[in-house]
């Protein structure tokens, strides 16, 4: 409230009701996306715990307290599963970022046909999962693949690409980062662009060699775009189901299961109880990994 003077008198003026109004219009704004938030995310996680300590069908269920955490952990297919999703998150993560920056670097520069090499390197982007894991499934075949055919006018004798169990997870995880490097190539180029030519001027007038001006002025400045690229490709790399579904199904045994896959069998096989608890188990493992190294990513942006 204010005291204004008016024919000498003073008088208080009352706050208005509409600035107060107005101070909570925006609000409502916000209920749309809380509405969907909370039944889209928020409900069905909370089911998701409920039901991940219960023994259930789609009839009835069971209170069983942790045996199903528990039981998902004595379980060696699980345990190597859950080993697997974070291997195939690692690789495929890196491989992106150091396939990501080359190819960026390569179509940020001078060449012929930059627009349509740009092109070439994003469409396996657009291609169905699916699609590519059937392509790549009869590719690595391991007699009648076109990739040992090539490689037999070599005289090189072809792997078992997808039949060898030492192998089968690192071949799935070449074609992810076949299939994902497209994404990862186009944020770098975004990166590498908005980096001032100012900073490249100064370098070359410092005499720097093209090295130097890598080391020092693309890869400090582009690490938002890192970040970015990390931060996707890992989130990727542990929810990933399609493409090892569609190449090895797990297989041959367990040596390409992740947890996503061997959640969906134990839907298969009617373990809703245990699938859930894995759900549930996935759904914590990206947060310990994914949130610490946001934040990490994060932290070393600010002190730059």
């Amino acid at each position: 409230m204010s005291v204004i003077a008016e024919n000498g008198v003073g008088v208080v003026a009352k706050p208005h009701t509409a600035t107060r109004q107005s101070a909570r219009y925006p609000g409502w704004f916000i209920l749309p996306a809380a509405i969907i938030y909370t039944v889209l995310f928020l409900l069905p996680t909370l089911s998701s715990l409920y039901f991940s300590l219960t023994r259930w069908t789609l009839f009835d269920s069971t209170f069983i307290g942790l045996d199903n955490f528990m039981q998902f952990f004595r379980e060696p297919f699980l345990v190597r599963g859950l080993i697997n999703t974070v291997i195939y998150a690692v690789i495929t993560s890196g491989m992106k970022v150091v396939l990501g920056m080359l190819f960026a670097l390569l179509l940020t520069s001078n060449i012929v046909a930059r627009g349509y090499l740009r092109s070439v390197v994003f469409f396996p982007v657009l291609v169905s999962t699916v699609g590519v894991g059937i392509t790549f499934t009869v590719l690595m075949h391991p007699t009648q693949g076109l990739i040992n055919e090539t490689l037999a006018l070599f005289g090189i004798k072809g792997p078992g690409w997808l039949t060898n169990p030492s192998l089968a997870l690192f071949s799935v995880a070449l074609v992810d980062v076949w299939k994902g490097v497209g994404l990862a190539t186009v944020i770098y180029i975004a990166g590498l662009v908005a980096i001032p030519k100012d900073y490249y001027e100064a370098a070359r007038i410092d005499g720097a060699t093209p090295w130097q001006n890598f080391w020092y002025v693309t890869l400090p400045l582009s690490r938002p775009a890192t970040a970015t690229v990390i931060i996707l490709s890992f989130i990727g790399g542990l929810r990933t189901f399609d493409l090892i579904w569609a190449m090895t199904k797990g297989g041959p045994g367990f040596a390409s299961d992740t947890v996503a896959s061997v959640i969906y069998k134990q839907y298969q096989a009617g373990f809703y109880g245990l699938s859930t608890a894995g759900n549930v188990v996935l759904f914590v493992l990206i947060g310990l990994l994914v949130v610490p190294l946001t934040m990490f990513l994060n932290r070393k942006q600010g002190h730059e």
